[in-house]
């Protein structure tokens, strides 16, 4: 599947057949998110891969109940690592750098996923210290978002889009 295949056909999945994802489908996956740019190249972020149940609820319970998560096979939770940023850029680095460098690594996930026959949906909403527990993360680290990962068994609603004109600000 090419790149503007899989944009067009990426949509939020909350809905999971119940079987596994083979682990060379998972490593292509995170060999995507691994190219993913990042500021300065420091990659101020970590993935946790959590496909056991008891932390597939836990995670679940720190995401107010969003019960995608404990039935998809896998979920991936990506986690800023401010100090990492924060030590080249200062404050800039530890507040936003680290945030968007783990939001553009979920972003090529959820595009990797989506080119391999996965499904995936975006979880955002969740207490990050309850979700930090879950995956028993370090205190320096902060959960940011929380990807369910596995294959559809529903298709996904198009979402409405705003004109590009309204999006694109050009001059």
């Amino acid at each position: 599947m090419d790149l503007f295949d899989a944009i067009s056909k990426r949509g939020s999945i909350r809905i999971f057949q119940q079987r596994s994802v083979d682990k060379k489908i998972l490593k292509r996956i995170y060999e995507a998110i691994n190219a993913a740019p990042s500021a300065a190249n420091l990659q101020a972020y970590q993935v946790t891969v959590v496909d056991d149940q008891e932390r597939k609820n836990a995670l679940m319970a720190a995401a107010y109940d969003q019960v995608c998560i404990s039935r998809a096979p896998v979920v991936l939770v990506f986690c800023t690592v401010p100090d990492q940023s924060g030590q080249r850029f200062g404050e800039r680095g530890a507040e936003l750098f680290c945030i968007q460098d783990a939001a553009i690594a979920a972003s090529y996930a959820q595009l990797a996923a989506t080119a391999l026959g996965l499904g995936s949906v975006w979880i955002g909403s969740f207490d990050p210290d309850e979700a930090r527990a879950a995956i028993d993360a370090q205190p320096y680290v902060t959960p940011v978002a929380m990807l369910p990962l596995g294959y559809p068994d529903e298709e996904p609603t198009e979402s409405p889009r705003m004109p590009l004109e309204q999006l694109v600000i050009e001059g």
